[in-house]
């Protein structure tokens, strides 16, 4: 798999010099009438009338603002637009204490003063909460017009992601363009993961990461973080299994907090019972072993009960560390099933399957039933479980738990199920599509590092597996995806090499998980862009 066992920093470090902008006003009528069809639904776009139609014409049809994720929606008109000048603010409206850390942060980046509540004036920036039980949590809205802008949203998730907006066409042209841009994401899952259990990449690295994840708009940060070459994260029910290179609690304290802060939750993988090797090491009893006694690498016996003991043990432990939503339990490559014969390899698996569930159960089963019960102890917290898609099976006595979603990697697998096998019994999905997504250190298993323009001209959320879409009817059931670094070489590169090499690809997969729509620019006016927005403005 990712395992097989063998940045765009577009907006951190903002600096910004920009004459102030002429202070024309202009007289615009409600959002309805020039805004187009955004998140509630508004009506089509058409240029917002000036007050001084003389004035007005000097202005260009403005186009809509450069960023990446592009915009999905933008009403043009004919006026300044906005940009940072003497005296401009960043003002959060009175009432809306829950923006204080965006208004701060965007103050901050774009050197501006910051105020809260009290009038805004010309050259300030607005930010707001504005409930709409039609708009979608992400949502926002971004209006310039009379030299100042105003972002609103039914949440500070979308308010933000207007400030990166703003932020970044500040960065690539010294302004916001007139106008209205409507937007919200076409997914709810977006997400880069990180493996670090292979791999050990330091806290300040995954802060840079998480900060460039920041202005791409995505939203989720996996951590694989157990596997059988280590286990990065300190520990106080299992102390024994932590390697000696990990995380302290106080580091992932930290990028959780900033992670919160930028609307990104992290999403953890324990993988079980397959991958468990560093646990294995501090406990070899558990290690399962063929009839002949021959141990088998990374795999707990799970008819062992101290297996799961300690498994649900260190998942109750970290679910008080990590409070997001989601929580991958594993569930691949459990090597038990990869022989001709699981129940002559493993009788003992074999009889405890038979016991458990019938003579016709097989070690199958048992293995589906170890995901059941790592389900269970996530969702009984709240939690929604994940599984990568070669934990579920055809066929058999024990059903994978409805409330799975599927985190979809290959169909190189012997087995695998296509991805409409899922979708068509209703299970919701998360596409982590090996042929685009997998950026795998030193390239084993006929696996090459993915190109952004790859990923940008030819993936879609639909295209799970290979190169080919699942029918439309199934989009809805794809919630999202994610762009994954695995470490099976991990001194093949550097990490500085690991952060340029995704670079690309991650802004690529941003952009393709925002919109819905074809990309308006091409691969060579996207790249252009991205590296306009890596460099400060002067």
């Amino acid at each position: 798999m990712r395992k097989f066992n063998a940045p765009v920093p577009v907006a951190v470090g903002l600096t910004v010099t920009a004459a102030a902008v002429a202070l024309a006003v202009t007289v615009w009528p409600d959002d309805d009438t020039y805004g187009g069809s955004g998140p509630a639904g508004r009506g089509s776009a058409v240029t917002a009338p000036s007050s001084d139609p003389s004035a007005a014409k000097n202005y260009p049809i403005s186009a809509a603002p450069r960023a990446i994720p592009s915009v999905n929606e933008h009403g043009p008109a004919r006026g300044p637009g906005w940009s940072p000048g003497k005296g401009s603010r960043v003002l959060v409206d009175k009432g809306c204490k829950g923006l204080t850390d965006e208004g701060k942060l965007l103050a901050r980046e774009l050197k501006l003063g910051y105020a809260y509540g009290g009038t805004a004036r010309a050259g300030d920036i607005e930010l707001a909460l504005e409930p709409d039980k039609k708009a979608p949590r992400e949502s926002y809205t971004l209006s310039a017009r009379d030299s100042r802008v105003r972002i609103t949203g039914p949440d500070e998730a979308g308010v933000f992601y207007g400030t990166r907006t703003l932020k970044q066409s500040v960065k690539a042209d010294g302004k916001v363009p007139e106008g209205v841009v409507h937007d919200k994401p076409a997914t709810t899952q977006r997400r880069l993961n990180l493996d670090i259990a292979r791999k050990p990449f330091d806290a300040a690295w995954i802060e840079d990461r998480v900060r460039e994840m920041a202005d791409l708009k995505l939203n989720q940060l996996g951590l694989h973080f157990s596997d059988d070459q280590g286990f990065r994260i300190a520990s106080t029910s299992h102390p024994e299994v932590v390697s000696p290179d990990h995380l302290t609690a106080a580091q992932v304290h930290r990028i959780v907090s900033l992670a919160s802060s930028l609307h990104i939750s992290v999403v953890p993988e324990i993988d079980s019972p397959g991958h468990l090797g560093a646990v294995i090491k501090a406990h070899p009893d558990l290690q399962l072993k063929t009839a002949d006694g021959t141990p088998v690498k990374g795999a707990v016996d799970v008819s062992n009960p101290k297996a799961a003991h300690i498994v649900d043990s260190l998942l109750r432990e970290y679910m008080k560390v990590f409070p997001g939503r989601y929580w991958n339990v594993g569930g691949d490559e459990y090597q038990a099933l990869t022989v001709k014969s699981p129940e002559t390899s493993f009788p003992q698996l074999a009889a405890l399957a038979r016991k458990k569930y019938g003579s016709k159960a097989t070690v199958q089963d048992l293995a589906v039933a170890w995901l059941n019960d790592r389900a269970k102890v996530i969702s009984k917290a709240g939690r929604t479980p994940q599984a990568w898609n070669d934990g579920f099976f055809r066929g058999g006595v024990v059903k994978a738990d409805p409330s799975l979603q599927v985190e979809y990697w290959t169909g190189k697998e012997f087995g695998v199920r296509p991805p409409a096998e899922y979708l068509s019994a209703g299970r919701r999905m998360v596409n982590l599509n090996d042929e685009y997504l997998y950026y795998v250190l030193g390239q084993p298993n006929d696996f090459t590092y993915p190109t952004g323009k790859r990923i940008y001209e030819q993936w879609t959320p639909r295209v799970v597996r290979g190169t080919a879409a699942v029918p439309a009817k199934y989009a809805h059931l794809i919630e999202g995806g994610g762009f994954a670094v695995w470490g099976d070489f991990p001194n093949a590169q550097t990490p500085a090499q690991v952060a340029a090499g995704i670079r690309m690809p991650l802004a690529a997969t941003a952009q393709k998980l925002w919109s819905a729509d074809k990309p308006k620019l091409t691969w060579g006016q996207f790249s252009a862009l991205a590296a306009k927005l890596d460099r400060p403005v002067h």
